[in-house]
């Protein structure tokens, strides 16, 4: 019998399911969410068909958030480290993880062309719960976004939703 970790969701074998030595042991579905106290949460934007028209569609996009401490501990801070895999991507706030050795906030990815509304929909939850102060440095991670539906016209919109709503336990 195959366990929850060992294939993905669409029954893909995962590598340990191929019987890879990896060190550590997996939590009960292999994923971040088996931390305990940690939360994340996913938008995903999908709207229209055919033929990209720009400013009208079709959208492909989304944010996933991840707060290392959950909504509850939101403002304390965890040890932290910064590693780029094929520079593809960028992350910002990697230079207060470098000095620091700490995360003082959600992490959020999303595509290249969305890390500005992100970090400020980031910024805005923090404030709205009194989280924030000039020394609190927001780490929004981008992937990489060469699909002709993932371009700039597939940015998240400036009135993307507020970023509390988005985080589930």
């Amino acid at each position: 019998m195959m366990l929850d970790w060992q294939r993905t969701v669409s029954g893909k074998l995962r590598g340990r399911g191929l019987g890879l030595p990896f060190a550590g042991t997996p939590g009960t579905h292999n994923a971040i969410t088996d931390v305990a106290g940690v939360e994340v949460g996913t938008v995903t934007l999908i709207s229209g068909e055919g033929k990209l028209v720009p400013g009208k569609g079709p959208v492909r996009t989304g944010v996933t958030a991840i707060l290392p401490r959950g909504r509850a501990k939101a403002e304390v801070p965890c040890a932290a480290g910064y590693y780029s895999l094929n520079g593809n991507g960028e992350m910002t706030g990697v230079v207060w993880i470098e000095e620091s050795g700490e995360l003082q906030t959600p992490i959020t990815i999303t595509n290249t062309h969305s890390c500005g509304v992100t970090r400020d929909a980031t910024i805005r939850w923090l404030v709205s719960r009194g989280l924030t102060d000039r020394r609190k440095r927001v780490a929004i991670s981008t992937c990489i976004s060469t699909s002709s539906r993932c371009s700039p016209r597939n940015r998240l919109p400036p009135c993307w939703p507020n970023f509390g709503n988005i985080v589930c336990p």
